[in-house]
């Protein structure tokens, strides 16, 4: 199988088993709605931002955010579960390797997170005064940040082997991502040491560049956003392409220059 075929297969099989999963995926759903509107409207009476922007018209490029982060970083479960019930130690050797089975995994879990997204996106002109361009802007934006949170969540499950720890896991990384990134209040505000998180967190990049596609005051450049932003998906497919093989199949030989290919539990060698 080559690796485009590979890919293609990994992302029609993880969609039509994600898209299986209706409760999963409405509660994906409710949770940036029940933040945008039982929250913030109990936050547009109290809260106070500079240019007077409503609480609910700051929050809602971060409400977006989170969809797309949620999304993507939860699909990674299904990793988890071929993992744990052996079908991902089949994935990995085939002829198409880890790059192939990894990439299939990021797009699938990717376009899980722009749909839930751009559902959240769609109700924008309720909240916001966009433009069509403020639109496709946003959207484009969403798609880089649904493939960022694909990768991180793919990073996450890189080792993990069981379901239960994946769960654990994920919430310890999610809402913390969530939480120092400026999506729910502005970051500065924050003290020092949060905001220094803030700066290294990169989904804070992301909902700045997402205030940038809504036209609202942004902390960096678009330049800088972008530049982050694709930084941080190079560097977590790689990392992630290194752990990603449970049986580390390629090895250095001992005492030897080269390196050999351990075929997983099986114990056969290339000499």
């Amino acid at each position: 199988m080559s690796g485009w075929s590979a890919v293609h297969a990994i992302v029609a099989r993880d969609l039509a088993r994600t898209t299986r999963q209706t409760s999963r995926l409405l509660g994906g759903l409710a949770r940036p709605f029940m933040w945008l509107l039982l929250v913030g409207t109990g936050y547009n009476a109290i809260a106070r931002l500079e240019g007077g922007l409503p609480y609910q018209a700051f929050v809602f490029p971060g409400i977006v955010v989170m969809a797309a982060l949620f999304g993507g970083m939860l699909t990674a479960i299904g990793t988890v579960y071929d993992r744990e019930f052996g079908m991902l130690r089949l994935m990995l050797a085939s002829p198409a390797g880890v790059p192939a089975v990894l990439a299939g995994r990021a797009v699938a879990a990717a376009l899980v997170g722009l749909l839930q997204g751009a559902v959240v996106l769609a109700f924008a002109p309720l909240v916001l005064h966009v433009s069509a361009p403020n639109m496709l802007a946003a959207l484009g934006v969403l798609a880089l940040g649904a493939v960022v949170s694909a990768l991180l969540g793919l990073l996450v499950a890189a080792r993990l082997r069981s379901v239960e720890n994946f769960a654990g896991v994920i919430n310890v990384v999610l809402f913390p991502l969530l939480f120092v990134s400026g999506a729910l209040y502005p970051t500065t505000g924050m003290p020092p040491a949060l905001r220094l998180l803030a700066r290294v967190n990169p989904v804070t990049y992301q909902v700045d560049l997402m205030r940038h596609a809504f036209a609202q005051p942004a902390e960096f450049s678009l330049r800088v956003d972008v530049l982050v932003l694709v930084a941080v998906a190079v560097l977590a497919f790689g990392v992630t392409a290194l752990l990603f093989d449970p049986e580390q199949r390629f090895v250095r030989r001992a005492g030897g220059p080269g390196p050999e290919i351990v075929a997983g539990s099986s114990g056969l060698e290339s000499p």
